[in-house]
């Protein structure tokens, strides 16, 4: 036992102290960063070409309309036509609007190009409104009179929230779940193939053997491996509580949280379940027959080549998936949500959509649980045959000695 251990945190030490592990693991919290930041640059700094300016012959006008937009939208320091023209000329600003009062209010908009839907909606309605005022002031409209004349037709929408919320988790948990377990079968498939290849065929293997088993070396190797996969999933988890803790406090994304929190807590609901068992079980599987892919190279110059059949089968599932998003209760992924390495995927697909049942779940994780264990029992008992095989002969030929070992 105390030599399967030191395999298992030779192992782990050697692939977490890389610094391809620590990009690996640091990435995705990179770009969610760097989105945000970007974001909120962009939605708290208007560049001065964007903005307009106001002028108008009446200044209560004009106060009144500055009141009602934003001070990135308006360069406020401008107050005549002269400045206007002088500042759209060295293009300080894109145009300007002149409002002008009277008993018909009338706004002209001068600029390079036109008004956006935003601002032209913004300035009809705030114009609707001031010559609605003035209409009733010059009237002399009683009170009752005003009141029948601000009567508006009702429009109601009866919608039910909770299932646009549910189905929008749904696809999000979908999309998250699917990129998550092809990135971590992906990468750790290619890095646990290229770790056993690299000792293919080498006089240390002969020694290693002779003072323990390979079935031994062989789980070793393998636990070295699932402590990286496992080191992932603990900074991801922690990580990603620690960016939602953020957001409730971050000022810049604090209203943005509170928007959208029960999306957010739906979808962490999805995936902090049995899915994350799926992903890891299923990691697993793809890791031990990566290490089988690697054992079955010719020489440690094919270590690079080693990874791709689970690579592929990996892909192959990620892009079956795509056409049963919207139709988790297809009878293809009934039948592949039992199906060990198809099941990792299919399976927590039906769950987030609710199509399976506990029994279902249950004999799902058993068939994956029992190839698991067979699988690795079977390869540890032949590992010893292949990593000492030294024949040139091709994939296939060497696969169908392996097998027969």
């Amino acid at each position: 036992m105390r030599k399967l251990w030191l395999v298992t945190v030779n192992t782990y030490l050697r692939q977490v102290k890389s610094w391809s592990f620590l990009i690996l693991v640091l990435s995705p919290f990179v770009m969610i960063g760097l989105s945000f930041g970007i974001g909120w640059i962009s939605a708290n700094s208007a560049s001065s070409g964007d903005q307009i300016a106001v002028v108008s012959n009446q200044p209560a006008l004009r106060a009144a309309y500055l009141k009602t937009t934003s001070k990135a939208d308006v360069k406020q320091s401008i107050t005549t036509v002269a400045e206007a023209k002088q500042a759209q000329k060295t293009e300080k600003i894109q145009g300007y609007l002149v409002l002008t009062g009277g008993q018909q209010l009338k706004a002209v908009y001068h600029g390079s190009q036109a008004l956006s839907s935003t601002r032209k909606a913004k300035l009809t309605t705030f114009l609707t409104n001031m010559q609605t005022q003035q209409n009733v002031a010059q009237a002399k409209l009683t009170k009752r009179q005003v009141v029948t004349l601000q009567q508006q037709p009702v429009v109601q929408q009866r919608v039910t929230s909770s299932l646009g919320l549910k189905k929008t988790a749904k696809m999000a948990s979908f999309w998250i779940l699917v990129f998550m377990v092809y990135m971590i079968l992906t990468t750790y498939s290619s890095i646990t193939a290229q770790e056993i290849a690299s000792e293919k065929g080498t006089k240390i293997m002969e020694i290693i053997f002779s003072s323990t088993t390979a079935l031994k070396y062989f789980l070793g190797k393998i636990f070295g491996v699932l402590l990286m996969i496992v080191t992932q999933l603990v900074v991801y988890v922690l990580g990603g509580w620690a960016s939602l803790t953020a957001a409730q406090h971050f000022s810049a994304t604090r209203e943005m949280y509170h928007t959208y929190h029960g999306l957010i807590n739906q979808v962490v609901g999805n995936l902090m379940s049995i899915n994350l068992v799926f992903l890891f079980v299923g990691v697993i599987l793809y890791t031990v027959l990566a290490a089988f892919c690697g054992a079955l190279v010719a020489k440690p110059e094919d270590s690079s080549k080693a990874g791709y059949l689970a690579v592929y089968l990996s892909m192959i599932t990620f892009f079956a998936t795509f056409p049963f998003q919207s139709n988790a209760d297809a009878l293809f992924v009934r039948i592949m949500s039992y199906i060990p390495f198809f099941s990792s995927y299919f399976m927590p697909m039906r769950i987030i959509n609710g199509t399976a049942t506990t029994l279902q779940i249950s004999v799902s994780m058993l068939i994956l649980l029992a190839t698991l264990l067979g699988m690795t029992w079977y390869i540890g008992r032949i590992y010893g045959g292949l990593m000492l095989q030294t024949d040139d002969g091709s994939f296939w030929k060497r696969l169908r000695r392996g097998l027969a070992n």
